[in-house]
């Protein structure tokens, strides 16, 4: 009820105080906002600065801690991939989160001396390592070395025939960006090979491998390389990563398809093969059905 035109209990200007409360409210509300979104690229750039940190630190002796760690098996994995990737002669392909270049000597031995290859890393120290490799291995196919962010490929549209991801896709802070760059460079119906670390699949055998991953790498990496740290991180983010059937399904949500997968070594490790969708050849092929459909 109006009383001398003011409403008992509030001040002469009620409007205004409305208006104050009501900004005040729109300035929490965005200062909110803007703190959620910084603390999340914060917590994005500090993920990213600890995996640089570590893969400097280990940059010398990466190769040589794989071989003894995985028993040399993963030299049997990046083959395999290699295979999945199906590159051929005159071919360009990516080789992202390249590292010392293990991925990419092989896929310029596969794309010959008419063909190219470029890895890409975010880290010097694994880039100068994978040169050192390049020039060991005398391959006469060309590899580039590019030191970039994968979450932004300095790359234009469609310019790969192939493209490769060896135990890097779970190091990105985050995947499904990675996996739409991949694509963005892609030709169409490119192929994209993601070797990555799994789960083993025999009950008895899984907390033996935990166990070795816990314990026995973590001491190798302090004994060897003088970082526990780095070595922890290795089980901590296998453990943390998706199971290869999960992995696929992401990686269809994500615009890739015909994905499939190969289990290797009882699936400590999985190599995923998918390619990206050929628009002209779907039209092409709907046509050719239409066709076919209107002759019958």
């Amino acid at each position: 009820m109006l009383k001398n035109g003011r409403v008992p209990g509030m001040t002469q200007y009620p409007d205004r105080e409305m208006h104050d409360m009501f900004a005040v409210f729109c300035y929490v509300e965005t200062y909110a906002n803007t703190y959620l979104e910084q603390l999340h690229m914060t917590t994005r750039e500090l993920h990213s600065q600890n995996i640089l940190h570590y893969f400097s630190v280990i940059a010398d002796k990466y190769d040589f801690m794989n071989a003894i760690l995985s028993f040399g098996l993963y030299r049997f994995w990046n083959r395999r991939a290699i295979a999945g990737a199906g590159i051929k002669r005159g071919e360009r392909v990516l080789d992202v989160c390249g590292g010392t270049g293990a991925l990419s000597v092989l896929a310029a031995e596969a794309a010959g001396p008419e063909g190219s290859v470029v890895l890409y890393d975010f880290c010097p120290n694994m880039i100068r390592a994978g040169k050192r490799r390049y020039v060991r291995s005398r391959t006469s196919a060309e590899i580039h070395f590019v030191c970039g962010d994968a979450l932004n490929l300095a790359a234009g549209n469609k310019l790969f025939d192939a493209a490769l991801i060896g135990f890097g896709l779970r190091n990105l802070s985050d995947m499904e960006q990675g996996v739409r760059e991949i694509l963005r460079v892609l030709k169409p119906g490119g192929r994209l090979v993601c070797l990555e670390f799994s789960h083993p699949r025999s009950a008895w055998f899984r907390p033996v491998y935990e166990w070795y991953c816990f314990h026995v790498i973590p001491f190798a990496g302090k004994w060897i390389v003088g970082s526990r740290e780095a070595y922890l991180y290795l089980p901590r983010s296998i453990k943390a990563f998706p199971h290869a059937e999960q992995l696929g399904r992401m990686l269809r949500s994500w615009g890739l398809q015909n994905v499939y997968h190969r289990l290797l070594c009882n699936g400590i490790a999985a190599v995923h093969v998918g390619s990206k969708r050929d628009r002209a050849k779907d039209t092409q092929a709907g046509q050719e059905t239409r066709e076919q459909k209107g002759r019958s």
